[in-house]
């Protein structure tokens, strides 16, 4: 049976309030950026990543690698803390 009922669905995070952030702007170019490459640890996103960063460099960009321990649970704070302050820009990498 098939119902055209409204259902709700749960973050599986256990966030216990959504976060609110406004919206930063991109860089206007991404020249002078430091862009951040986060592998979340899934297969393949190392190979994802490696393929990324070689196009990037082909531009003369400045690229910084991070990774997270697994891709089962959150990025440390650390990990997320050394991008912000490191980071103009960030690209989560996964893949399977």
């Amino acid at each position: 049976m098939i119902r055209n009922e409204p259902y709700l669905m749960r973050d599986p995070t256990a966030e216990t309030a959504p976060a609110m952030r406004e919206r930063v702007p991109p860089p206007a170019d991404l020249k002078a950026a430091t862009i951040g490459l986060l592998c979340i640890s899934k297969e393949r996103s190392e190979e994802f990543l490696d393929r990324v960063e070689m196009r990037l460099a082909e531009h003369g960009l400045n690229v910084l690698r991070f990774a997270k321990p697994t891709h089962t649970k959150p990025a440390p704070v650390n990990v997320i803390q050394d991008i912000v302050e490191r980071c103009d820009v960030v690209v989560e990498g996964l893949a399977d």
